[in-house]
């Protein structure tokens, strides 16, 4: 298994954890414990996005390895990924500029919302994972586009 994506990958699980910890105190009204929480589990994202894009800058991403017949669902799933990840990041940085500028209602609205995005921001991540370095063997190491497509 390769280092940065196992990693990378790590670090958004803990990020998804954390953030399921930090709800359950908040549900506890542990609001000191809580912030601290969901500020780790934001740390958590953005250093699996500063490896994230740093690995796709410098070195590439990872083409799709497995059987032919799988590349167009695969294919599809990453995109359904890409796009809840990028919905994720902007509710979670909207989620947190709320609660550091304590508009909390917003915030509590928001929260909950962004929680369970993130979850299965995570959930599709480690498939993703699972599907180019575990499942199978990861195909060419590309620029973002190509190993995206497939061209």
């Amino acid at each position: 298994m390769p280092l940065l994506p196992t990693i990378s990958t790590a670090l958004i699980v803990l990020s998804a954890i954390l953030v399921g910890v930090g709800w359950i105190l908040v549900v506890k009204k542990k609001y000191k414990a809580h912030k601290k929480v969901m500020i780790a589990a934001a740390i958590s994202a953005l250093a699996f996005f500063i490896i994230y894009a740093s690995r796709t800058i410098f070195i590439g991403n990872t083409s799709f390895g497995g059987p032919e017949d799988l590349k167009l669902y695969y294919t599809i799933f990453l995109i359904f990924h890409i796009n809840l990840a990028t919905i994720g990041a902007i509710f979670g940085i909207t989620t947190l500029v709320l609660a550091f500028k304590r508009k909390i209602k917003k915030h509590q609205k928001l929260g909950p919302i962004t929680s369970i995005i993130w979850f299965f921001t995570s959930i599709t991540g480690v498939i993703v994972y699972l599907l180019l370095y575990v499942f199978f063997d990861g195909g060419e190491t590309t620029s973002m586009i190509k190993a995206i497509l497939g061209f």
